[in-house]
């Protein structure tokens, strides 16, 4: 009997070590208890591969990818005293989560590994393609987005607040557990409603997407857009080598004085800052032809801007139509200013340990050779914008003057009419041949005018298209034109056209209705 004790007793001390090894070697995933608890993981181990493999597709952000960091668990019953889980999203890459507080403000979890693969046809997806689909997500650094919002507070540039979270197998997740739970993932306020208090969006009221801006700004001539802080944006955006700016990366706080609505940019998803693909024999040959897969190396100038603004280069001539060159300097300047060796060194401070450590110097040599290049950058950006120039009216009654010169430049003035308001001057710019080849002007809705004044030699292709309604063209008595000839694109709907020796007219039947501000958004793909 004594015997059979003792073995009893060895087998529960056994059982005592054996659970408490269990403990011990359990990672705190799963207890509701801990939620300050945090979990050490790699965002990507399946990203290292062979030296061939790196020779031919690029070393990347490998190493990064499979560095193990330590992230807190984040429990959606707690957080913000408990949010809901409304809404799963998110592109082909990216899986989201939109959650909401008991206040109404929206936040969204995005997991910080990708799989583009599953954006391609279903007979592909289980191929070699796939896989280097799969493959190539580590040219993004897993990490870059959360060193962006001390840099962009720096450069007065509206930012997100990102986090670094593991999602806890949390009951509250609801239909959503199955999917989310324990994923590596950035957590941050999705830009949209009422943030008033929250002064990195610039505390407003109403947040509103691109395609709603866009809307307003065309069908409202007292709606404008706060461009130099959209064009301080941009720069920002090429300092990060973030090419991946088309208008659904941006949303808008409305704001203004008096009778005036102002619509100022707020950026989001910084998915593609510090891109780094031209590493690799393959892929530096595929990015010889995929201009926008710009690389966040040394240098910013020449040709890496045309490659930087391929994605938004429509939206970027559309906001920023009216700025002169001086201004883009300006802001380049003062972007330099601001974002100085104290910053850099800061925001890199972000970063976890171990990230620190693989990326710290590289990020801060490439981030200050790449400030010296931003005057250079503004140029080059402007010029690109200034070349082929495109000039829109709004839904209410426009006049665009223009004033010719004999020096071969051209002054244009927008005035605009508001329901019920006086006609008020709302942009004017003088441009010149040297910079501009081509300017389109449309006149969208209501009773448009095109009024033209001044002498002097055309030296641009200037196009005019009317609004809807009938619309006119009036000849100042001192108009003396010589050169190109203006070319009028008449939908022949009454329009009270005078005939004219330097005016062409043509019948003109549009593919996508440009004489309509749903139209005109559409055919340049802002719709």
């Amino acid at each position: 009997m004594m015997e059979m004790n003792t073995d009893f007793r060895k087998m529960r001390c056994n059982c005592l070590w054996l659970s408490l090894l269990f403990l011990l070697l359990t990672p705190s995933f799963g207890s509701a208890q801990s939620p300050d608890s945090t979990v050490t993981v790699a965002a990507g181990k399946h990203y290292l591969r062979s030296g061939f493999h790196r020779f031919w597709w690029g070393s990347h952000y490998r190493k990064v990818w499979a560095q193990p960091v330590q992230a807190p668990l984040l429990w959606v019953s707690t957080f913000q005293g408990g949010v809901k889980p409304v809404k799963e999203g998110g592109s082909f890459q990216t899986k989201n989560l939109r959650l909401v507080d008991s206040v109404g403000h929206e936040y969204v979890l995005r997991s910080i590994d990708k799989d583009p693969s599953v954006a391609l046809p279903e007979f592909l997806q289980k191929t070699f393609v796939a896989r280097l689909m799969r493959d190539q997500t580590s040219v993004i650094h897993p990490y870059g987005a959360f060193i962006v919002p001390a840099l962009a507070s720096a450069a007065n540039v509206y930012h997100t607040n990102p986090r670094l979270v593991v999602i806890a197998d949390d009951a509250g997740l609801g239909p959503f557990r199955k999917d989310f739970a324990n994923m590596l993932a950035l957590l941050e306020e999705r830009p949209d409603g009422n943030w008033e208090n929250l002064n990195s969006f610039g505390n407003p009221s109403l947040i509103v997407s691109s395609r709603k801006a866009f809307g307003e700004l065309l069908k409202h001539p007292e709606h404008q857009v706060d461009a130099r802080r959209y064009l301080r944006s941009r720069l920002f955006d090429m300092w990060l080598s973030d090419w991946s700016r088309r208008e659904d990366q941006w949303r808008w706080g409305v704001g203004g004085e008096n009778e005036t609505v102002t619509y100022a940019p707020i950026p989001r998803d910084r998915d593609h800052a510090f891109f780094k693909f031209n590493d690799g024999v393959l892929t530096k040959l595929v990015s010889l032809f995929k201009k926008n897969y710009q690389s966040f190396d040394g240098s910013i100038v020449g040709s890496n801007v045309a490659g930087l603004i391929m994605a938004s280069k429509q939206m970027d001539s559309y906001l920023l139509a009216y700025l002169s060159e001086q201004e883009f300097t300006q802001e380049a300047l003062a972007l330099q200013q601001k974002l100085n060796d104290q910053v850099i060194a800061g925001a890199l401070q972000n970063w976890p340990p171990q990230i620190k450590e693989l990326t710290q110097a590289e990020f801060t040599k490439k981030l200050k050779d790449r400030r010296q290049d931003l005057p250079e950058a503004a140029t080059a950006f402007y010029r690109q914008l200034n070349r082929h120039v495109k000039l829109a009216g709004t839904a209410e009654r426009d006049l665009f003057q223009l004033e010719f010169r004999p020096d071969g430049s051209l002054t244009v003035q927008h005035w605009s009419q508001p329901k019920g308001g006086e006609r008020q001057l709302w942009h004017q710019k003088t441009f010149y041949p040297a910079e501009t080849r081509s300017l389109a002007i449309y006149g969208l809705g209501e009773e448009d005018e095109l009024k033209l004044t001044g002498k002097g030699k055309s030296q641009m292709k200037i196009s005019w298209y009317g609004g809807e309604d009938t619309d006119k063209i009036s000849l100042a008595d001192s108009f003396d034109l010589s050169g190109k000839k203006i070319q009028v694109l008449d939908e022949e709907d009454g329009n009270e056209y005078p005939a004219h020796k330097r005016i062409h007219y043509r019948g003109y039947s549009p593919k996508a209705n440009e004489f309509t501000v749903e139209g005109w958004l559409l055919r340049h793909r802002l719709h």
